[in-house]
């Protein structure tokens, strides 16, 4: 059995040291190739594994990972990542492993620059990104690995900076997914609502354009004669606003049916389509918040798709503490499942799979 394996049985074997057989155990240096080539000969003879879960808490030392993620109301998305997040540490408390929250505005480039760099002064053990635009990102990636920190990359993947892992849908393959749930119940459609909700022309991720990319490619390929409206809520206003925006377009658009979002706001068109009692209109959106779930619940909304968004803060610290704490490799591209949520099973989606 391994735990009966001593260092100075493997040093007996390989014909070393008991200090070279650590030196090789924990990759150190100053161990000569031959010596190492002996050492890593006799570890596989006897099939040695070590045990990283007793050397990791025989260290004693603490971690602290940094989550750089948008600035964000309660009961949203991001806040059930935070929470995934938090339990995770609260499973690894005896390494004594700490995560801490960064915030930034989506549309505020400098904002996220400052959470960078405020996150690099604090000398973090790992990170965790919600990425902004490439180069932003790219200046902050650049100085992470110059300084050998991993860091983790969360909803939008960009594979040219070479994070140690990814979490989060196929974004494409979940559009084109979308689009398709969609259409078998809109297949007489004449028209579909897109609603967005944008800034400076802009949407709040790469993660929703390329959910769209997928959407609109479905549609061009299986619908092509049906009509997709765009409607966009600007994001920071009233409700006000919203209710005025959406009552123009359904005015002016009598033969839209149904709607959908890629973002995780649906709910504010399923709240219209009830205050107004719209019952031949609903909409499809993503993620399982409270008030996406309601408008499920109460029939406005017909589908929702769920990303595990509590799983992904999850898997993301545990993801830097393998690779940190128990030196183990970790897979880079991980994807989150697509799973379709509507009014009659709701109430069993499981929000954590631990």
């Amino acid at each position: 059995m391994t735990d009966k394996i001593r260092i100075k049985d493997i040093a007996a074997r390989a014909g070393v040291s008991v200090g070279t057989v650590d030196r090789v155990l924990h990759n150190r240096p100053n161990v000569s190739p031959p010596a190492r080539e002996k050492v890593e000969k006799a570890l596989k003879e006897m099939d040695y594994q070590p045990n990283m879960y007793a050397s990791a808490l025989a260290y004693n030392r603490s971690y602290t990972f940094y989550v750089i993620m948008p600035k964000h109301a309660s009961e949203a998305y991001w806040e059930e990542i935070e929470e995934g997040a938090y339990q995770a540490c609260e499973v690894r408390r005896d390494f004594h492993v700490d995560v801490k929250m960064l915030y930034y505005h989506r549309f505020d480039d400098e904002t996220f620059i400052k959470a960078c760099e405020d996150c690099f002064s604090m000398q973090p053990d790992g990170v965790i990104i919600v990425p902004s635009s490439l180069d932003n990102t790219r200046m902050f990636t650049d100085k992470l690995h110059e300084a050998n920190i991993p860091f983790v990359m969360l909803d939008s993947y960009m594979p040219d900076l070479k994070p140690l892992a990814f979490y989060g849908q196929d974004s494409f393959c979940s559009g084109y997914f979308a689009a398709k749930m969609l259409m078998l119940i809109a297949s007489d459609s004449k028209e579909i609502m897109v609603m967005k909700q944008m800034k400076g022309g802009r949407v709040a991720s790469k993660q929703q354009d390329n959910r769209e990319v997928g959407f609109r490619h479905y549609m061009h390929d299986h619908f092509p004669n049906v009509k997709i409206e765009e409607v966009n809520l600007p994001l920071e206003e009233e409700k006000a606003t919203y209710d005025d925006i959406l009552e123009a377009y359904f005015q002016s658009h009598p033969k839209t049916h149904h709607c959908i979002t890629f973002c995780s706001k649906a709910h504010i068109v399923g709240e219209f389509l009830l205050r107004t009692n719209r019952r031949d209109v609903q909409i499809m959106g993503y993620d399982m918040v409270k008030k996406n779930a309601k408008c499920l619940r109460e029939g406005s909304i017909s589908f929702l798709i769920a990303q595990h968004a509590y799983m992904q803060g999850y898997y993301c610290v545990e993801a830097l503490f393998s690779a940190i704490v128990l030196k183990k490799k970790v897979r880079p591209v991980n994807y989150m499942p697509i799973e379709i949520l509507n009014k009659e099973n709701v109430d069993f989606y499981q929000r954590t799979m631990i």
